[in-house]
């Protein structure tokens, strides 16, 4: 019997998700989301379609596009990679702040640092990474807490490789310029690291140059290559693979136990957990902390 009903599923897959002025359909979502997915990691459900409508209809806006069919078909395209980036950009989570997690930074000054910065006033190099480090707030938090213990410390072989997929985030970090509301979870025993800078928004404030000094900035995909040769004597990645399936966090967690020397620390976010073969690697040193164990297999 012929039938002139739709094929199942397609009303659906051309109805619009979200009410608004541009439609996104099933059909442009799933693009958006496996674009995202192959590009970083990070899994979009189907309930994230508000958010997906929310953070790119201003991208289309900007762009001078009717529908996101025509966005899909952009951001596809070889000639799509800037837009692409600005995609990518407006999809990922940035939230942070200096000092976010504050036990994470007294188990780095009182557990980790000392003996580190000791072996660095005798000529050793010491390696610390902030894997997921946005505008900086974050490796620039680890720079302080060094720089509280030891304010000679770029004097030594001591230094913070910051990365994040977003190059916008890095130029901000780089830039390492930031609002006075910015700058309320900074201990005041630390501010005199900033110097304010009176501008046209308000008052901004400058990292010291010493901060600048120990934090080298750089664009690296925790799903990519990863072309760092040496070791980590302590490791940040925090509030990140969270966004990741499963099998994703348990690699990227695999692959930092090579990266870490015996004893080294790893800092995690407060809703992430160890498992896979690297929950073998590591032992618990307080909340959401790990030191690495010295029998753990590279």
């Amino acid at each position: 019997m012929t039938s002139l009903a739709p094929a199942s599923g397609s009303k659906t897959r051309d109805a619009g998700l979200v009410d608004g002025e541009f439609i996104l359909t099933m059909d442009d979502f799933q693009r958006i989301s496996h674009i995202l997915h192959a590009s970083t990691g990070i899994y979009l459900p189907d309930t994230k379609a508000t958010l997906v409508y929310s953070r790119l209809a201003k991208r289309l806006r900007a762009l001078g596009l009717t529908s996101f069919r025509d966005y899909c078909a952009l951001v596809s395209h070889h000639d799509g990679l800037d837009e692409r980036q600005h995609m990518l950009a407006a999809l990922t989570t940035n939230v942070t702040r200096f000092f976010r997690e504050p036990h994470h930074f007294d188990h780095l000054r009182t557990r980790v640092l000392p003996r580190l910065l000791e072996n660095a006033q005798h000529g050793e190099r010491v390696r610390l990474w902030s894997a997921a480090c946005s505008n900086g707030q974050e490796p620039y938090s680890i720079a302080l807490t060094i720089l509280a213990l030891l304010p000679e410390a770029p004097r030594f072989d001591i230094k913070i490789l910051a990365t994040d997929i977003d190059p916008t985030m890095l130029a901000e970090g780089r830039r390492g310029l930031y609002g006075e509301a910015a700058l309320a979870s900074v201990p005041k025993t630390l501010r005199h690291w900033f110097t304010p800078i009176h501008d046209e928004e308000g008052k901004t404030f400058a990292v010291a140059e010493s901060m600048r000094a120990l934090v080298s900035f750089r664009e690296l995909n925790l799903i990519g290559d990863w072309p760092m040769k040496g070791v980590f004597q302590a490791i940040f990645c925090r509030n990140v693979v969270i966004y990741f399936e499963e099998a994703t966090q348990n690699r990227i967690w695999d692959r930092f136990v090579p990266l870490l020397e015996p004893d080294g620390a790893l800092y995690i976010g407060h809703s992430e957990r160890l498992a896979g073969g690297a929950a073998q690697a590591f032992a618990s040193d307080g909340i959401t902390t790990y030191r690495r164990l010295r029998e753990a297999h590279a």
